[in-house]
């Protein structure tokens, strides 16, 4: 439970947080969040991590002075990050197989497995670019693609732009407006708007879903 709590709170505050992780750490910031954004994207275990959230207080943070940190470096390091976790997740899919939807595997999750195949089925190829802008379907996709439904070659291409347009979007947009007072000063309800418009869309379809069953 602590550790839930933990996470929570880290989530929820990661403004004041990410603060206290530039200020203790300095430039060793560029590989702490390297490797929550690595983790989050490539280990099919850690869909719980912050990940849009944490890019928009990441831009927002480094758009102050005293930070000393570059944005281009940092959106340079995440987008590897990025590109490299769903890389790893493409050759974990591929090398579990079928069995990730047996649900032998207690770690993972049949329920989401599903829900990010069937967004898989209906977007095709481009669901590695719409994943990357949705909480744990950006996790699941790339790792049910590696399970054999899409070739290396075309799963590269669109991880590739998938991870530039996501890393870039959230950052930039925290560089250029996290500093807006009105933005600032109400920054936990601003990261409660991002993660509530990064699961809008698979609700939406979940409810589609269920209407054209009833139906």
């Amino acid at each position: 439970m602590e550790a839930i709590q933990a996470i929570i709170d880290f989530i929820l505050h990661i403004d004041k947080h990410l603060v206290e992780i530039v200020s203790d750490y300095k430039t060793w910031t560029y590989l702490i969040l390297f490797l929550i954004i690595f983790a989050e994207t490539g280990l099919v275990v850690t869909p719980f991590l912050p990940g849009d959230s944490l890019l928009f207080a990441a831009g927002a943070i480094i758009a102050k002075p005293e930070s000393g940190l570059s944005i281009l470096l940092m959106c340079g390091i995440l987008i590897v990050a990025a590109i490299l976790g769903d890389l790893v997740n493409f050759h974990i899919g591929d090398y579990i197989g079928p069995r990730a939807f047996s649900g032998k595997i207690k770690l993972l999750k049949k329920e989401y497995l599903e829900k990010t195949q069937a967004f898989y089925d209906k977007h095709g190829g481009k669901t590695i670019i719409y994943a990357r802008f949705i909480p744990i379907i950006r996790t699941f996709a790339p790792f049910v693609a590696g399970v054999g439904t899409m070739s290396y070659g075309r799963f590269a291409f669109y991880n590739v732009i998938g991870g530039v347009l996501w890393v870039a979007s959230f950052l930039f947009l925290g560089y250029f407006f996290g500093g807006i007072p009105v933005i600032k000063s109400n920054f936990t309800y601003v990261i409660f708007g991002i993660i509530l418009l990064s699961i809008l869309p698979p609700i939406i379809e979940i409810v589609r879903g269920r209407s054209k069953k009833k139906a």
